[in-house]
């Protein structure tokens, strides 16, 4: 009874936004398509480091603008 129920709500739940970023928003390391993601706030963005998924994780408030744009993006 579980198993259906876990697989609607996965069908049901909305797609995070693919990652964009180019350098990783906690220590700026260069990312490419390959990269570690980790999702925060239903955007994907992805990491140089395993470390950076708990860092981001944690004190999103810190990396991202409240747009979601990572506050080392170029401008």
């Amino acid at each position: 009874m579980l198993a259906p129920l876990l697989s609607l709500f996965l069908l049901a739940a909305p797609a995070a936004k693919p990652a964009t970023n180019t350098i990783c928003p906690v220590l700026g390391g260069k990312v490419s398509e390959k990269s570690k993601t980790v999702v925060v706030r239903d955007r994907e963005y992805r990491i140089c480091c395993a470390g950076c998924d708990t860092k981001m994780l944690k004190d999103p408030d810190k990396y991202l603008q409240k747009d979601g744009t990572p506050k080392n993006a170029k401008k």
